[in-house]
């Protein structure tokens, strides 16, 4: 058994109200017509999970920075138009980060209210992973949102990773199972 994907996040957070407005207005989250008291459920706009986020209110604020426990979560985009999208209105929300070329993923960094980082990426299509993934290039790099559009179009599709031999080949590994 392996693990596929992450399915769904729960976070606490200091006022599950002000959250859910953020994690909708400025991540295009669905809340869930459910009634959870001290706690919200949200799923991607084209998601077909039953929820993929979980918001409770917490009973004490956050810990320090880089003290034990979460770190990020990353929430993965259709398109880079959609990438553009998502980056305006975290920048307009104060929310935006940083940003980084990660070869095989294209990346926006953010914060939500309670100072929880997230990840906004966008996985370059299965067929040019290749093209990216060249030995002597720098796993991370500074992030050219309009280059990576010229070069990949603002709405190819991104992803799915259906051929995971390209990184079982890149590793020197025999099969990608």
């Amino acid at each position: 058994m392996s693990i596929r994907s992450l399915n769904h996040a729960v976070l606490y957070v200091s006022d599950v109200d002000r959250s859910v407005e953020f994690y909708t207005q400025v991540l295009g989250f669905v809340k869930l017509p459910v009634d959870f008291p001290g706690a919200a459920f949200l799923r991607g706009a084209n998601s077909a999970n039953d929820h993929d986020l979980g918001l409770f209110q917490a009973a004490s604020t956050r810990p320090s920075n880089r003290a034990v426990g979460l770190y990020h979560l990353a929430w993965e985009v259709e398109t880079l138009a959609d990438m553009v999208t998502v980056g305006e209105k975290m920048s307009a929300a104060g929310a935006l980060t940083g940003a980084a070329n990660h070869a095989a993923t294209k990346a926006l960094y953010g914060q939500d209210p309670d100072g929880i980082e997230f990840e906004v990426t966008w996985l370059v299509p299965d067929e040019f992973v290749a093209d990216e993934l060249v030995p002597g290039v720098p796993p991370t790099r500074p992030l050219d949102l309009q280059a990576e559009i010229d070069k990949y179009g603002a709405t190819t599709p991104g992803g799915p990773r259906t051929d995971l031999s390209i990184y079982a080949t890149l590793m020197g590994e025999a099969d990608a199972d």
